[in-house]
């Protein structure tokens, strides 16, 4: 970057946080909670479409790979959704059939394709929706501070 676009080392360095930033988002704390607690009772994955540096920055800001058992990186096995055999990855590696699955995604074209292979697919709208949902899937009791901030 420095060579081609003509930027300082600095420069470059405030665009790649800067770049990060956006990337990275901010944690949905309630939804990460709520994702938490379904383990050690149930099998948990990451499944995302990424690019090169995901995993480290994402591992450093909100340390996914402590909240589940497998995290896939699309940039990493060179498939993402809505590829099909992306999905049958994640339930091979998971030692699962695909009708034991619960996929969660905000690209409804991601949550199609994953319903296509038999996954039960949901969604997400807005976090008191997706965990609502959740919940009547697998039925999981929330926590009093999720319900207490659904109710606001």
């Amino acid at each position: 970057m420095c060579e081609r676009l003509g930027m300082s080392q600095d420069q470059v360095e405030e665009y790649m946080l800067e770049m990060w930033d956006w990337y990275c988002g901010r944690l949905n704390v309630p939804m990460a909670d709520c994702f938490r607690r379904l383990r050690p009772r149930y099998l948990t994955a990451i499944l995302s479409n990424s690019f090169v540096g995901a995993r480290r920055e994402e591992q450093q800001r909100y340390h996914f790979e402590e909240m589940c058992d497998l995290i896939i990186y699309s940039h990493e096995v060179g498939l993402a959704k809505p590829d099909r055999r992306i999905f049958e990855l994640t339930w091979q590696r998971l030692g699962v059939q695909p009708t034991e699955m619960l996929f969660l995604d905000d690209v409804e074209g991601h949550v199609r394709a994953a319903h296509a292979c038999g996954i039960h697919a949901i969604l997400f709208q807005e976090t008191t929706q997706a965990i609502a949902a959740l919940e009547a899937v697998l039925q999981v009791q929330p926590s009093s501070e999720e319900r207490a901030e659904a109710k606001n």
